[in-house]
């Protein structure tokens, strides 16, 4: 038998599925509550604003990038990592592809929350930074320190625009899919094609296949 969720936490879950579905800003305290079928005050009781929601949201999305964005200790990296580091980017832009949508208006408003994002992105480049550099030392990807940094950095603004993108071309939020936006991660991996060493093309090759999406699917 389940447990029903407390009240702090429906809020949360039923903000996210409102936010992702609607547009964060097309959605207000008035309408979650009303969602939820509880009184605007009770909300207020959990959360002082529609800000400290999306602050807690935040939370749990930087929360869920950090477990999976670093480098494995005491072992080689392999493109079986590869794989794993894209799904779980996929995944976390897929749950929380509200962030990315609305992204600068979210930072415009709530300087707090623009402060921690400019540590989390910060903190994400250094790490990838580090897992490109790991596969460099695996032998799967042959670069120099310069071509690792403009490979992060371009990794890094195709993963928090794409969302953005695909909305630009397709207009309703609610209109996305997990296909679209794995186009996005496929885009970030076809960025080391030039880069991939001989012995390990079949396998990144392979990676290519699965992530592939044909582009009529995702902007048509």
């Amino acid at each position: 038998m389940s447990v029903p969720l407390k009240t702090r936490e429906r809020i949360i879950q039923e903000s996210l599925a409102l936010f992702n579905a609607q547009g964060e800003r097309n959605v207000t305290t008035n309408h979650i509550a009303a969602h939820l079928g509880i009184s605007p005050g009770n909300l207020y009781y959990h959360f002082r604003n529609k800000q400290a929601i999306i602050a807690e949201l935040f939370a749990l999305y930087e929360r869920q990038v950090d477990t999976f964005l670093r480098r494995p200790e005491g072992r080689a990296l392999t493109v079986q990592d590869k794989t794993f580091y894209l799904e779980a980017l996929l995944a976390a832009m897929w749950h929380y592809r509200f962030l990315h949508r609305d992204l600068e208006h979210l930072l415009d408003s709530d300087p707090e929350l623009a402060e921690r994002y400019k540590l989390f992105s910060q903190r994400c480049l250094q790490r990838a930074q580090g897992i490109y550099q790991g596969f460099v030392e695996a032998g799967i990807l042959l670069m120099d320190a310069a071509q690792i940094e403009a490979l992060t950095l371009n990794s890094w603004i195709i993963m928090t625009s794409w969302v953005r993108f695909l909305c630009t071309t397709r207009g309703n939020p609610g209109d996305l899919s997990q296909e679209m936006l794995r186009r996005g991660i496929y885009q970030v991996l076809a960025l080391e094609g030039g880069y991939i060493a001989p012995q390990a093309r079949d396998a990144v090759e392979a990676l290519y296949s699965k992530l592939y999406v044909p582009l009529q699917r995702v902007v048509s």
